[in-house]
């Protein structure tokens, strides 16, 4: 999820961020292997129904957030977190929950797991955790925080967690050290069941499957916000996830002390031909500004950087904005019939170009509507590229070489 933020109305769906062993494999497996991010709407989205026809790990897109299905315990319980590349923990409500967040699906019973073990506060597991705390049990509770005040406590553990593989075999990992969470409370909606962490901090679920597959990296193919929700979104861990060819634009990772998550350096932005730079001297300019955050949906700017491309967005833009929505706020937003033609924009990494097109710029938030899927912050050190931006491309996370790499691609295909 991504950093504290306050946001206007329409993106009161954004996520927050969080500051924060190598597990056995059941299943050995000779490379990578690959999911699918099941995608539902509202109205059908709890159902949970299983994609026997697939072979990749499952997620749907619901309010801006790509849903990853797994499964834990034994036997295996269906559960669908937050993709998130903007933390390191991996979590689910849990029996009892008495103060938690309204959830449709039934909550994970630890008791009814015969691999659940906690973990005790003596563990150097429970250190992993900065909140680690002892119970009158001795056992790891944890506190873990986020920005907009949102909460979930529990006990820390480890349990058994299974993914449906690409070779149409379930992948099975022993020993996950995740968060069963008994205190849940914040800005999640009903169809969420907890995150599932994918940065780069020892209890992140790419952490914790380690080199097993063949290296620890992964990939995704974010299809855009409003796709037809029969097709899937897809994500792949290990060997064959690399994202090579034609076209690749990669920028190296910046590491920034002990928040362990996925900083690049961005250098400016352009609306068509005209580029506004961070600073006009690139011997200043901050590295790793902008973190890369799946659980985020808008990409949010530094307020000088914003305020540039906005105006000049609106300048290009031959429409005039809506002005009198309350609900829309100070967004910039057009009322149009047919798909908005913005201008291209163009985000200067430090090592190449990603070039957007309206479909990553511009998401329809109701009928006839089109608005631009950036905002602003006041934090001067640290911008969020969310997952609207990142929709119909092929990014890939190479945690060996501290690269993210980005290649065009039609992820409905």
């Amino acid at each position: 999820m991504a950093y504290p933020i306050l946001l206007n109305p329409f993106f009161l769906f954004i996520s927050l961020f969080i500051l924060l062993m190598h597990l056995p494999i059941h299943q050995a497996i000779n490379g990578g292997f690959s999911v699918k991010l099941i995608r539902k709407n509202s109205t059908n989205a709890h159902s949970h129904k299983r994609l026997r026809d697939i072979t990749q790990t499952n997620s749907f897109a619901y309010l801006g957030e790509y849903l990853l299905e797994l499964f834990i315990g034994t036997p295996p319980i269906n559960t669908y977190g937050i993709l998130d590349t903007g933390s390191n923990l991996i979590w689910t409500q849990c029996v009892p929950c008495d103060n938690c967040y309204k959830q449709l699906a039934p909550l994970f019973d630890p008791k009814k797991s015969s691999t659940y073990t906690n973990i005790s506060c003596l563990s150097t597991k429970c250190k992993l955790i900065d909140t680690g705390v002892c119970s009158p049990e001795n056992m790891c509770n944890y506190t873990y925080g986020y920005g907009d005040s949102s909460i979930t406590q529990g006990a820390l553990a480890l349990e058994t967690i299974t993914l449906n593989s690409s070779t149409g075999h379930s992948v099975q990992l022993n020993k996950v050290i995740f968060g069963c969470g008994h205190n849940d409370t914040g800005t999640f909606n009903d169809h969420e069941m907890g995150i599932i962490g994918l940065g780069r901090g020892p209890t992140s679920l790419i952490y914790q499957i380690g080199s097993s597959f063949g290296g620890r990296k992964f990939s995704h193919c974010l299809l855009p916000f409003n796709t037809d929700i029969s097709l899937s979104s897809e994500m792949s861990f290990g060997k064959g996830s690399e994202v090579l060819g034609h076209g690749v634009v990669s920028t190296p990772l910046v590491s920034k002390g002990d928040i362990n998550l996925y900083f690049v350096t961005l250098l400016g932005m352009s609306v068509e031909d005209t580029r506004f730079d961070i600073s006009n001297n690139p011997e200043t300019i901050r590295k790793g500004n902008m973190l890369i955050d799946s659980g985020t949906p808008p990409t949010i700017l530094q307020q000088k950087l914003y305020d540039e491309v906005f105006n000049e967005v609106r300048k290009r833009v031959p429409m005039n904005p809506i002005s009198d929505d309350p609900v829309l706020g100070p967004q910039l937003c057009y009322r149009t019939l047919t798909n908005l033609k913005g201008p291209k924009i163009t985000m200067h990494f430090e090592g190449g170009d990603v070039k957007l097109t309206p479909i990553q710029t511009f998401i329809p938030p109701k009928d006839g509507v089109f608005c631009l899927a950036f905002t602003n912050t006041s934090n001067e050190d640290t911008g969020i590229y969310g997952n609207f931006a990142q929709s119909n491309f092929l990014i890939g996370y190479d945690l060996e070489k501290d690269v993210v790499s980005f290649k065009p691609r039609d992820c409905t295909k």
